[in-house]
């Protein structure tokens, strides 16, 4: 099934409320940042929870005229655990909000991931391409893609991947960690993605709100790189020595399936504005605010 980038009416940026789920996590709290004025509704645990039968009554009676849809179960290796939970997250729970969206004749912008794909091809990845999710938690966002463009006519699912941010735990904060406590880290270097800084996806989904696009939208930072590049590039903005030794998906026994290559291709962002940074860029600056993470030295 394809869905094709098609006009919505274009509103003020001023004259939108915009109702944010996951408000307290990483991206949520990336976009408080982002988007400026008074009118936001925050949305998180414990008060609202996506699999309970009043949260599609909470966002009606908010009144939103925008749904930031970034709350999920993010865990891949713990969906493979409790795939009933990750599933009445990420796929009924969106189709509470979707319903709430269409009710309201609301714009709805869905977070997505990468891992919507196998991972079988060599060459970035583009909105077109046949979804075909090897882990329960892809197949749980692929099914609140779709439960999304159905429910709401004025939907925009955009896809982002390997996000890290100030708030919540993440691959970057771990590395920082880790570097200062381990005498040496081993990393998958196997699997090739495209490394994204939530300040910039939020900035990009604020653009995003206001296009007139809708379908389906692949965001993320620019340039690719393996999770051991990831880590290299890490320890070397900490001014650290120690050694990063790549090892295979095989050898980090992790629970679920990861697809070796989830690079995305952007040629639709950049129909609205201007790619993000590269990737190595965007860490740099993330770093640069960051050193609270990061343990001494030993």
């Amino acid at each position: 099934m394809r869905y094709p980038l098609t006009p919505i009416p274009r509103y003020p940026y001023q004259a939108m409320r915009i109702l944010i789920t996951g408000a307290q996590g990483q991206l949520g709290h990336a976009l408080q940042q982002a988007i400026s004025g008074e009118d936001l509704i925050l949305k998180d645990l414990p008060e609202f929870d996506l699999t309970q039968s009043d949260s599609e009554s909470q966002i009606v009676a908010a009144r939103p005229t925008v749904i930031l849809h970034v709350g999920a179960y993010t865990s891949v290796d713990g969906a493979e655990r409790e795939p009933d939970r990750a599933m009445a997250v990420n796929a009924q729970g969106t189709t509470s909000v979707a319903r709430a969206a269409a009710t309201l004749n609301a714009r709805l912008i869905y977070l997505s991931t990468d891992y919507v794909f196998d991972g079988t091809k060599s060459t970035p990845y583009r909105e077109e391409d046949v979804p075909n999710p090897i882990n329960v938690y892809g197949q749980s966002k692929r099914a609140g893609e779709i439960a999304a463009l159905t429910g709401c006519p004025n939907t925009l699912v955009v896809r982002t991947a390997w996000l890290y941010g100030h708030a919540g735990n993440n691959f970057v904060k771990t590395i920082m960690r880790l570097a200062g406590e381990k005498p040496f880290l081993e990393v998958v270097g196997d699997q090739r993605g495209s490394p994204t800084n939530a300040d910039d996806l939020a900035l990009a989904l604020k653009d995003l709100v206001t296009s007139d696009l809708r379908g389906i939208c692949h965001v993320t930072n620019t340039g690719d790189c393996t999770w051991h590049e990831f880590a290299e590039a890490i320890v070397s903005l900490m001014d650290l020595s120690t050694p990063v030794r790549p090892i295979t998906t095989v050898q980090a026994g992790r629970l679920a399936k990861r697809p070796a290559y989830s690079v995305l291709a952007q040629e639709r962002l950049c129909t609205v504005r201007d790619p993000l940074p590269h990737w190595q860029d965007a860490l740099a600056r993330f770093m640069r605010h960051a050193p609270r993470f990061a343990s001494a030295p030993s």
